[in-house]
């Protein structure tokens, strides 16, 4: 089943994985220690699409932030400054709107801190956001609605290869978040390799 780009986000752990059917040839990258980005691989074609590259995960606050689009930097910044997890992401996600595209793709994103996780989506048709005390997925398509779902890894590296093996179609890469003993960690996963 291809579900699209999609987040899974729980207490003390997340990730958030790139499934692609248009834009295949992409890769997470570590930006310092607190950021990571999706970017083209050297081998894509040129594209002038705003939502091919764009940061995924930032350790911010007293946790850490994941989501498939530009809308991950507002709400890091939000939840930087004080904002409440559930505000940040509200705000952020009703600001930005579902991404204006062919297929009006919904934004997905998530706040994980050492106790709680917070998990959003904006659609088309709604806006919804909601703390879980267990990990919920939600994706761009077909699972466009959070829910509960079986997910174990305790690590920011277990959390990207968890993510990446899971079994959807059109796996590009992934990224992890752990956030646990007063820090964040990020982790990457591009391709079966790595």
């Amino acid at each position: 089943m291809y579900i699209g780009r999609f987040v899974v986000v729980g207490p003390d752990v997340g990730a958030y994985r790139v499934s692609s059917r248009s834009f295949p040839n992409r890769k997470v990258v570590r930006r310092g220690d607190d950021m990571l980005t999706v970017a083209p691989t050297a081998d894509a074609e040129e594209t002038d699409n705003p939502y091919v590259s764009y940061n995924c995960a930032r350790a911010a606050g007293d946790g850490a932030v994941i989501g498939n689009g530009s809308h991950v930097d507002p709400i890091a910044e939000k939840y930087d400054r004080g904002y409440p997890a559930r505000d940040a992401l509200v705000e952020a996600l009703h600001a930005m709107d579902y991404e204006k595209d062919d297929y009006d793709t919904p934004r997905v994103a998530g706040i994980v801190e050492d106790d709680a996780g917070y998990v959003g989506i904006v659609r088309r048709d709604a806006l919804l956001v909601r703390e879980v005390d267990e990990p919920h997925l939600v994706a761009t398509y077909e699972e466009d609605e959070p829910r509960p779902f079986e997910f174990e890894p305790r690590t920011a590296v277990a959390a990207a290869r968890t993510a990446y093996g899971l079994d959807y179609e059109h796996a590009v890469c992934a990224a992890g978040v752990h956030v646990g003993d007063g820090g964040s960690s990020l982790a990457v996963q591009n391709g079966s390799e790595e």
